[in-house]
């Protein structure tokens, strides 16, 4: 029983060590616990406070400057091309603009074919050639021109023979042979005889043969010559060996494409600032930095009575050949600048930033403004300005666009 009883209270001493052991072990831990989440909170107070300073460290640095500000020196702006004016009224020319399309000068068109009938043997020219006036093109046999050439031959002859004896009597009549009479008679088929060569002459130049092309061998057989009768392009060619021609046929179309026409549609109530003679200018999409100009030479006399408009044909210089026919083309009519002077500025000095038309506006000599303005109408390279500049104020009238791309430069920076 003893021996129980000392067990007993063995394993309750035991059981009270362990709980006081534990209790005391928690306790501290918790403690622990506590002082590691009250450092944790105050680094995490101490970081957020350093963000902060570092967020407003950063925002400050974004801000430097104001949007649409571009500060340039007056040596960049010399070395990048900027210009600066002062803003001034000047008298703006009205314009009337119409759509239009290229076609050869018809003044300056030749349809090439053969005086007579001949089978073609020779094609000397081909599509695209440039030719000038006189050059023959084909050459053709023709049966027509052995005829003409044999005649022109016995001409020639007959005039040989009257020469001669006409000569003989004369020499006779001064040795009192002849009569008077024979030499008159002598003299009138001498010139008879030369008419008919000449006439013959005269047949052999229409079809295309000159004189000096019949020097030499007299037995060789002739080709007729197909000439151009003026310089230009071959705009097209119907000549093939071997095929008969004459004349109801055109073998070659040459155009002198140095000088076009532009035909315009001009509404009819327009029709009243348009007269013959007027000045015109001409581009077209190929060429939109190429500007030609031109004058009216021809108004129509009749309006279509379904568009209403009435064609004018406008003639320009083509120097380079680059206006080409069944091109479009855009006309501008300049109208007298009768109406009262407006602030006006070039066309290059504004700029589209954001969806705006802007103007740089000069605030010193190195800074400047990027200020929306509205527009009006524009003509002869100047646009006019309603609201956003003030006359004698100073703007950049060359190099805008340099300034546009400071502006865009600053704003990707940002």
């Amino acid at each position: 029983m003893n021996n129980k009883g000392i067990i007993i209270g063995v394993i309750l001493a035991i059981a009270l060590g362990g709980g006081l052991y534990y209790s005391t072990r928690h306790s501290d831990n918790s403690e622990k616990d506590a002082e590691h989440k009250e450092a944790g909170h105050t680094e995490e107070k101490a970081g957020s406070h350093g963000e902060g300073k570092e967020s407003e460290g950063q925002e400050g640095h974004g801000g430097h400057g104001e949007a649409g500000i571009v500060k340039m020196t007056v040596e960049s702006q010399k070395e990048n091309g900027v210009v600066v004016a002062a803003a001034k009224k000047q008298r703006l020319a009205g314009m009337i603009s119409a759509t239009g399309k290229v076609e050869a000068n018809a003044d300056r068109i030749a349809h090439v074919s053969p005086r007579i009938s001949g089978k073609i043997v020779a094609v000397r020219a081909s599509l695209g050639d440039s030719v000038s006036a006189g050059q023959a093109l084909a050459s053709l046999d023709s049966v027509e021109l052995g005829e003409a050439l044999n005649r022109y031959r016995q001409s020639k002859t007959k005039l040989s023979l009257a020469q001669a004896n006409m000569d003989r009597i004369k020499t006779l009549v001064e040795k009192k042979i002849a009569a008077r009479k024979d030499i008159l008679q002598a003299e009138t088929d001498f010139r008879t005889t030369q008419a008919e060569l000449h006439t013959d002459e005269e047949r052999l130049s229409l079809y295309g043969v000159s004189t000096s092309d019949l020097k030499g061998d007299n037995h060789k057989r002739l080709l007729l010559p197909v000439r151009s009768p003026i310089g230009g392009i071959i705009t097209e060619k119907h000549a093939i060996v071997g095929e008969l021609s004459d004349p109801s046929r055109s073998l070659y179309t040459v155009a002198d494409l140095s000088s076009v026409w532009v035909l315009v549609d001009i509404h009819e109530k327009d029709l009243a600032k348009v007269r013959r003679g007027q000045a015109a200018i001409v581009t077209v999409g190929a060429f939109p930095d190429l500007k030609l100009k031109g004058r009216i030479t021809y108004i129509a006399d009749l309006v279509d009575e379904a568009t209403r408009t009435v064609k004018a044909r406008i003639e320009v210089a083509n120097p380079g050949r680059k206006l080409k026919p069944e091109m479009f083309a855009t006309v501008e009519l300049a109208l007298a600048a009768d109406a009262p002077p407006v602030l006006a500025v070039p066309e290059d000095a504004l700029q589209d930033l954001d969806g705006k038309k802007v103007l740089f506006v000069a605030e010193n000599q190195a800074e400047f403004a990027a200020r929306e303005v509205q527009t009006g109408r524009a003509a002869g390279g100047m646009v006019e300005i309603i609201s956003g500049l003030k006359e004698g104020e100073n703007y950049a009238v060359k190099g805008s666009f340099i300034l546009k791309s400071e502006v865009k430069k600053g704003e990707m920076t940002d």
